[in-house]
């Protein structure tokens, strides 16, 4: 190769190797940082439980005031939602606040449960243990939660048909999507819970 034409070559190979170099620099970075993002979240999110046969003593009881779930659960494309609508529903009921607990129904729960009704219903109730175990979506607009919790209260406050001072609750809460914000319903499933005594 003629002598000039290779000081020209050398001349342009430069800048491009410089330019490539710059580059890859910069698209290490940006992995880097991607891939942070994405195990922050990961570590940000509770672990998925397993269900589990073991049972917390009586003086623990309610157990944890978090809402929890299953892998299925986690799995489904409306999980984080549901999990602050609970987690919001719950702590309005350990908390005494029905303004808040409002904010989690649909306007026929608020009708079925005014706050006086209310009021009564939890006076002495603590919930805890709470686990979602599946998420279905059905119909238009609506949704089914599978989930279990533990209710602690005087017996005098718990169902008729059960007296007890810990119960262990299986649910079905049903959700509609009332102007674009998913809500617990009032109807049939959630009626008539499974519950017996812890």
């Amino acid at each position: 190769m003629h002598p000039a034409a290779e000081q020209e070559r050398q001349r342009w190979l430069l800048p491009v190797i410089l330019v490539a170099v710059v580059v890859a620099a910069a698209a290490a970075m940006v992995a880097r940082e991607l891939y942070a993002t994405v195990a922050v979240e990961r570590q940000a999110q509770p672990a998925p439980i397993l269900p589990s046969a073991g049972t917390i003593p009586i003086s623990a009881q309610p157990g944890p005031r978090d809402v929890r779930a299953t892998q299925d659960a986690t799995g489904h494309p409306l999980y984080e939602t549901v999990r602050q609508l609970l987690q919001t529903y719950f702590d309005a009921i350990n908390g005494k606040n029905y303004a808040r607990w409002k904010t989690t129904v649909t306007d026929a729960r608020v009708k079925d449960m005014p706050e006086d009704t209310w009021r009564a219903a939890y006076r002495t109730t603590q919930d805890g243990s709470i686990v979602v175990y599946r998420i279905e979506t059905g119909p238009v607009s609506s949704a089914r939660v599978l989930l279990t919790f533990v209710s602690k209260q005087d017996p005098a406050d718990a169902p008729l048909e059960l007296p007890a001072e810990c119960i262990r609750w299986n649910v079905i809460f049903p959700l509609a999507d009332v102007e674009g914000e998913w809500r617990i319903d009032a109807g049939p499933t959630g009626a008539s819970p499974q519950h017996d005594r812890c």
